[in-house]
């Protein structure tokens, strides 16, 4: 069985041989995950601008700063600093097709590998740095005419972005849209469902459409409006942090509607550095979450420098998925949550 198979035999609940992998070698890694090429009218190379801030301007025409050299930063100003320059502001050329020429080289190299397209944004992540993330929330209070004309001609956009990574072989596209505190959701799921449900219906029915499957990360909580992902049609969570969510609440909710993709939990568990809560941790996501002929995706948080570890404990979490992974073969038949 391929990499590709296992992968879509989990997506579908069929029953891999074993559990689908995302880690460094020498583990399995069944995916290979490809974003847009860059925009060859646009330089996105940070400049040093003195008392140790460095600042750049990206393809969307948002201003980022940093005090950090390697830091990613935080945008600074948006490239749509007043509503009345919605109308003449120029959006990036998505549709170039040289910036698909990566994926559809990688994609022919790997073709026994599941191929994701990663995408620029989603509607909400690319308006928020467009507008600044303070305004942005303000926006979605008092300019909701606004929001929702920026935000369809976003999801328009990116209509044309997954099917031109679904003509390159990508079996599936992914979005990071960040959109839980450790609590709670950024905006009410009220308004959550008035102004981006929406889009997200109309993206994913866009993939589905095209044959491709949807993956979506997100941190922080988002566990009111997960029903509502998996109406639409997200076929797989990425989350860093699914003890936040409680990894009992995940599968007698969710289990065996959608796939979860996750590393042994990045906030509560790897930074304690413990051999045996590691492994116990991932035999957890392994039994409770990919016990439904499937449902779950092995994964590895990518940088350990970002959360103060020797790669030594992540290694830990790769050989209790392979030790795990390898002998789960309960079936959605058999579960009692």
């Amino acid at each position: 069985m391929t990499s590709r198979e296992i992968v879509i035999k989990s997506l579908e609940f069929k029953g891999p041989e074993r559990i689908p992998m995302t880690l460094p070698p020498p583990y399995p890694n069944d995916i290979v995950g490809v974003g847009l090429g860059p925009n060859p009218y646009v330089s996105e190379e940070w400049v040093y601008k003195g008392n140790n801030r460095w600042e750049k301007v990206d393809e969307w025409g948002n201003t980022w700063a940093r005090l950090e050299a390697y830091s990613k930063g935080e945008v600074v100003k948006g490239a749509i600093e007043d509503w009345s320059q919605l109308d003449s502001y120029k959006f990036p050329p998505l549709d170039l097709d040289i910036r698909y020429e990566p994926a559809r080289k990688i994609f022919k190299e790997t073709p026994d590998k599941f191929h994701i397209g990663f995408l620029p944004g989603f509607p909400f992540s690319i308006a928020r740095y467009l507008r600044r993330m303070d305004n942005f929330l303000l926006d979605v209070a008092a300019e909701k005419e606004n929001v929702a004309k920026l935000l369809k001609i976003i999801a328009d956009l990116l209509e044309i972005v997954i099917e031109k990574f679904a003509r390159a072989g990508a079996d599936a596209v992914m979005f990071a849209e960040d959109w839980g505190t450790q609590d709670r959701l950024l905006v009410s799921p009220k308004s959550w469902r008035e102004l981006f449900k929406p889009g997200f219906i109309q993206l994913c029915n866009k993939a589905h459409k095209l044959g491709i499957y949807v993956f979506m990360h997100s941190c922080g909580h988002i566990y009111e409006i997960i029903p509502d992902l998996i109406e639409i049609g997200i076929d797989v969570l990425q989350f860093d942090q699914p003890a936040l969510h409680g990894v009992d609440n995940l599968a007698r909710d969710f289990g065996g509607k959608v796939n979860f993709w996750c590393p042994v939990d990045i906030q509560q568990i790897l930074p304690r550095k413990d051999e045996k809560l590691i492994e116990e941790f991932a035999r957890e996501l392994i039994e409770k979450l990919g016990c439904f002929g499937g449902g779950f995706i092995a994964g590895y948080y990518q940088s350990n420098e970002a959360l103060g570890l020797e790669p030594y404990w992540q290694d830990v979490a790769c050989k209790a998925f392979v030790k795990y992974g390898y002998l789960n073969k309960v079936r959605k038949e058999e579960v009692q949550l």
